[in-house]
């Protein structure tokens, strides 16, 4: 995101902003509290960390509200689970914390079977890496070997930044890529996804699209083609799925072509 507060073209400040808090700014505090720690927020809008954590005191301090819960607030908690304690939440979502505690544990009971929907395999790309398995488990209402089932399918791997957090130790070091893996990934990168290059080369999808990135590799023309086909085929048959299970079926799952 790249809204700081300024105008389109105007001259970043030498240091952080101080005063008045403009709209836009609240917004994204808003928007990224509790999502992001303190730090990257104050970078993010060119303010002092303690400039934005007084600002979401201010913002978050209204009174708590009780009572049923209703689906945008699951929702909504599931979104900061994992990344932030109850007492942050209760805070962001404006519930007591022994409502926001129960709710998370009444969460963890529910474990669901069967394929996952095209939707929770999107979700689970984008949470997997900043979230601890447990966690998974809660947000999606599977078991751990479910979780761990599709991350492996899927070639999945935990951000850096998140294992050097959870661990507490230095930067997190990466298997170097050796010279027959990066010959095959140069020959592969053009036509191939990088689902299947992932699984070919025993990495992350992460790991291979950072890689091809840094080589230079682009997608061939041909393959962009078939991905964009994968693609609308997949958002058919999600919705068909959806249509199905309204009538009683089952959903289909599916990936993103990549």
């Amino acid at each position: 995101m790249a809204v700081r507060g300024l105008n389109w073209g105007e001259e970043r400040p030498a240091g952080p902003r101080r005063g008045r808090w403009s709209q836009v700014e609240v917004a994204v505090l808003k928007d990224l509290f509790g999502l992001r720690d303190l730090k990257a927020i104050a970078r993010e809008l060119n303010r002092s960390e303690e400039s934005v954590r007084r600002k979401a005191e201010e913002l978050f301090r209204g009174t708590s509200r009780s009572g049923p819960w209703t689906v945008q607030e699951v929702e909504r908690l599931k979104r900061y689970l994992g990344l932030n304690g109850p007492e942050v939440i209760a805070r962001i979502l404006g519930r007591p914390r022994e409502e926001v505690e129960r709710q998370i544990f009444a969460l963890g009971r529910i474990q669901r079977d069967g394929e996952w929907t095209r939707k929770e395999v999107q979700q689970f790309r984008r949470v997997y890496g900043t979230r601890r398995d447990e966690d998974l488990c809660v947000i999606f209402g599977r078991s751990l070997r479910s979780v761990r089932a599709l991350a492996e399918r899927l070639c999945l791997a935990k951000d850096k930044a998140f294992l050097k957090r959870e661990r507490g130790d230095g930067a997190t070091r990466m298997p170097r890529w050796r010279t027959e893996e990066l010959e095959l990934l140069r020959r592969l990168y053009p036509t191939t996804s990088n689902l299947e290059i992932a699984r070919q080369l025993d990495r992350s999808v992460k790991s291979v699209v950072s890689k091809a990135h840094h080589l230079g590799l682009k997608k061939a023309a041909e393959r962009l083609e078939e991905m964009g086909r994968e693609n609308v085929s997949l958002r058919y048959r999600g919705r068909r799925a959806g249509h199905e299970s309204r009538k009683g079926g089952a959903p289909e799952g599916g990936e993103p072509a990549s």
